[in-house]
């Protein structure tokens, strides 16, 4: 089967990571990159076109580029946990509505809206994944630390969103799996200020990181549609 992937946030590291990854996948006849630069990558595979997840008229436009085919893998790879304006909050005085709304844009608001128009193009009469990057720090159960509350609480929420899809396509797409992935600490801009309390070996190469995520991927079934699953493929409760 000769399978078109999309991948969203393809320009960060672990969205390149998985382009490479599908490169080198012999069954993979289509790679579509969306990024806000809508980088190049040297191969006829690849088609590279711009989106803002931030804009919900910037998504529709970009799901339209594709149209014309079925996809079998979306990966949205985009996110947020720091700018050079704001970090992770560590206690309840850091709280600030501008960072709340610009980590949920992003991490939240942006991937419901992709899972809205790229959803509906997904393959329908063989397996097909929809995986959007989560975090461990997400569960509520699992926070023991407190603090991150922007960043921990957008991805709760967008684990509740990824739940809510594999509820509709229960009904709507019976062979589409809708993940959320735990990527691990991954060497890269987005993990760089929080690297040094990371011990060498849980820190991993994007390529690494997205070797272990695709075998998920390709290894998930129906049920573990709408759970957050780990790059070591075990469930993460909520």
């Amino acid at each position: 089967m000769s399978k078109n992937i999309a991948i969203i946030g393809s320009s960060g590291a672990i969205g390149n990571a998985f382009v490479e990854h599908y490169l080198k996948d012999s069954s993979v006849e289509n790679i579509f990159t969306f990024s806000r630069s809508a980088a190049d990558h040297v191969s006829e595979k690849v088609s590279s076109f711009e989106i803002d997840v931030e804009s919900q008229g910037s998504i529709q436009k970009a799901s339209d580029k594709i149209k014309d085919h079925i996809i079998d893998r979306v990966i949205i790879a985009s996110g947020i946990l720091h700018t050079e304006n704001f970090g992770p909050e560590k206690s309840i005085k850091d709280l600030n509505y501008e960072t709340f709304a610009k980590v949920y844009s992003i991490n939240t608001i942006g991937p419901a809206l992709i899972g809205r128009y790229f959803i509906p193009l997904m393959n329908k009469d063989e397996k097909s994944v929809i995986a959007f990057l989560s975090a461990r720090v997400g569960s509520i159960s699992d926070n023991q630390l407190g603090g991150w509350y922007s960043y921990r609480s957008s991805k709760t929420a967008l684990n509740q969103i990824v739940k809510n899809f594999s509820i509709e396509l229960k009904r709507t797409n019976k062979n589409a799996i809708a993940l959320a992935l735990q990527p691990g600490t991954v060497k890269s801009n987005f993990s760089e200020p929080f690297q040094k309390n990371v011990s060498k070996e849980k820190l991993f190469s994007p390529q690494y990181s997205v070797k272990l995520l695709s075998e998920v991927i390709e290894g998930s079934s129906a049920e573990d549609s709408g759970n957050l699953i780990s790059y070591d493929g075990n469930t993460i409760s909520p």
